[in-house]
């Protein structure tokens, strides 16, 4: 199991590093074996996997419940999982919240903003801790690029280096501009992972369901790698055809009682 200290040293290297997310164990597994390097836990299972209107609405007990499918399906990868919305108001409850997620498998901690308090104590209290700048889903409506005029960039900037100084060993940049991303991946000792913040950053992370093309929206900052959707709808759509006509199932997919079992079951219910 790679520790945060071996994501350091890829970034000294100059080495990229993939992340992608995972919300259940065969999905974790594919990407174990895909050499990914880190799986995000997301609170993106909620419009995703959950059917929620909004990232707001994943619980504790949801990202929890998902990371612990994630770890039985990649063991021995690095695991980061999100504190949901409204569970790290204060040091205390972002250190209880932690330790559950901790139990379910995670070994690093996400969390939305400029909160370097909240840093330091999850740092002090012993946990990995990844930072979230930029596009901040669970606290804006509206989900757009960030960071676009100076004083925005400033903000984001002087926060990034605060995180960094509170001891946040990654930072995930959201939709910002990549000259902005770029300067802060050089001039922060934490690895940073940039989602439509352009190449500049350490390493990049996807939702898998974008990436696999089973959300039906495009993104700017998204590549389509497949079309999982459109597979599963075909294949469906010929499971039921074949169902409606009596093609499925076939005799090969039947089996039959030994002659002698059947004759005594009719022995016994004539």
């Amino acid at each position: 199991m790679p520790e945060a200290s071996h994501f350091s040293r890829m970034k000294r290297r100059g080495d990229r590093i993939a992340v992608v997310t995972a919300y259940d164990a065969p999905t974790a597994a594919i990407e174990a074996g895909a050499g990914a390097d880190i799986i995000l836990v997301g609170d993106s299972v909620g419009v995703n996997i959950l059917g929620y209107a909004h990232e707001c609405e994943v619980t504790l007990d949801d990202i929890a419940h998902h990371l612990a499918a994630v770890r039985r399906g990649a063991p021995d990868l690095y695991v980061i999982a999100d504190l949901p919305y409204a569970t790290y108001e204060a040091p205390t409850q972002a250190i209880e919240s932690a330790r559950r997620l901790r139990s379910a498998g995670a070994d690093c901690v996400k969390f939305e903003g400029g909160r370097p308090d909240i840093a330091a104590a999850l740092t002090q209290a012993g946990f990995d801790l990844c930072g979230h700048l930029g596009l901040e889903s669970q606290h804006q409506a509206v989900k757009r690029r960030q960071g676009r005029d100076a004083a925005a960039a400033a903000k984001i900037y002087d926060d990034a280096l605060a995180l960094d100084a509170a001891g946040a060993k990654f930072l995930v940049l959201e939709l910002v501009p990549q000259e902005l991303a770029g300067r802060i991946a050089r001039d922060i000792g934490a690895v940073t992972i940039g989602i439509g913040s352009g190449q500049e950053t350490d390493g990049q992370v996807l939702v898998v369901n974008d990436l696999a093309g089973l959300t039906p929206r495009d993104f700017k900052h998204n590549r389509r790698y497949g079309a999982v959707g459109a597979a599963m709808r075909d294949a469906v759509a010929a499971y039921v055809q074949d169902v409606r006509a009596g093609a499925f199932p076939g005799p090969e997919h039947a089996f039959q009682m030994p002659p002698e079992e059947l004759a005594a079951f009719k022995r016994i219910r004539p």
